[in-house]
């Protein structure tokens, strides 16, 4: 006899997310080594040089510390937080399962602002909550509008999930807009997550001052930055005692000895991000102006992703991936007529046009727009 789950779990799909599909490519006769990948919103450029030199030296005999002590300190002397106020984790998608499971359940609601990561919408629903969605539109280029969002925060949730820059968008609030909205939810916790920060054209500064004064959880994503998604490693800055209760909950263990290390190399690493920020403007810059003469209008984005209008999103990306470029299509945020981009080098970009070329000049891409 089998045995059943929690009933509000059985309608729970599984979470679509952008990069390699193994099994896909092996269908289609394709080795992994041979793709572009446009699809993951990930530093191209790789990790910093002295990662791979000291991946080596770890003894991965050993449990790594599951306090995560010595990344704690440097990353309190980099943000001048104190060691008590950060959490590490198994990149920021585990922080964000782990605030849900804090602080959501049964008779609790999440504020989700949608189109949006797919993960804040997943952990909603497996602690039990119900999710007020504020659906962002087209017309508007998907910006929140922050008296619309505190309409919303009147039915008082206990957790609102708010990306910035927002994933798939590119939308970055403004810091008046954030200090209007905390404003607003002295009785919720906010969950920002700024994993793309470091990737903003113009950011206005850094948000971790404001944890002090709010319940702010700000989640920043040493993956994207450092190009160690392999390893998983991200962070979280909050006042002391939401750390303290994520903590409680959070599993042994959960980062390891590898990314450990690696996340303390990548932070003294002193100029490699400028370095990455300058080239990936360039190939944004490139492939902006490149789309747009072929007709493919990107949506504005302060990220170094962005979405572009296709007409029907699945089909070109199937188009692309036969002439081995994956790029990310966004059905799974309701966006069936965009897909998504993450610039690479200017090279790989200059493929991207190329392919997008050959596959606008076989005339069946079903070009109409959705406005909505």
């Amino acid at each position: 006899m089998s045995i059943l789950p929690r009933p509000d779990l059985e309608g729970l799909l599984p979470p679509k997310h952008g990069g390699i599909n193994h099994a896909e490519l092996e269908m289609l006769g394709i080795s992994p080594e041979e793709v572009l990948d446009f699809s993951a919103n990930l530093n191209p450029f790789g990790p910093p040089p002295s990662v791979r030199g000291v991946l080596g030296k770890v003894d991965i005999a050993q449990y790594p510390d599951t306090e995560v002590t010595h990344l704690r300190r440097v990353l309190s002397q980099k943000l001048g937080v104190g060691v008590e106020n950060i959490m590490v984790g198994n990149g920021t998608t585990q922080l964000i399962h782990l605030a849900a499971l804090a602080y959501l359940g049964r008779g609790k609601r999440a504020l989700l602002i949608e189109p949006s990561f797919s993960e804040y919408k997943i952990a909603c629903q497996i602690s039990g909550a119900s999710i007020i969605s504020h659906r962002l539109l087209r017309r508007n280029n998907f910006r929140l509008n922050i008296e619309d969002t505190i309409r919303l925060i009147g039915h008082r949730p206990k957790v609102i999930f708010i990306g910035n820059p927002n994933n798939p968008t590119g939308q970055y609030l403004a810091r008046a807009e954030l200090e209007k909205l905390l404003s607003s939810s002295q009785d919720s916790l906010v969950v920002l997550d700024e994993a793309y920060l470091s990737f903003v054209d113009k950011p206005w500064g850094s948000s971790l001052e404001m944890t002090r004064r709010h319940n702010l959880f700000v989640l920043r994503s040493m993956t994207k930055d450092y190009a160690l998604a392999g390893l998983r490693l991200g962070y979280g800055v909050a006042r002391e005692e939401i750390i303290a209760t994520l903590g409680r909950i959070c599993p042994p263990w959960s980062v390891n000895a590898l990314a450990q290390e690696a996340g303390i190399a990548a932070l003294k690493e002193e100029g490699y991000l400028k370095r990455c920020q300058a080239e990936l403007k360039r190939a944004k810059n490139f492939l902006l102006t490149e789309l747009s003469r072929l007709g493919l209008e990107p949506v504005p984005s302060n990220a170094n992703f962005f979405l572009v209008e296709v007409g029907n999103a699945t089909d070109f990306r199937q188009r692309l991936l036969k002439r081995k470029i994956l790029v990310r299509d966004c059905t799974s945020f309701g966006l069936p007529c965009y897909i998504r981009i993450a610039p690479r080098t200017l090279p790989e970009c200059q493929r991207l046009i190329a392919a997008a070329k050959e596959v606008l000049s076989e005339g069946a891409i079903d070009s109409r727009r959705n406005r909505g």
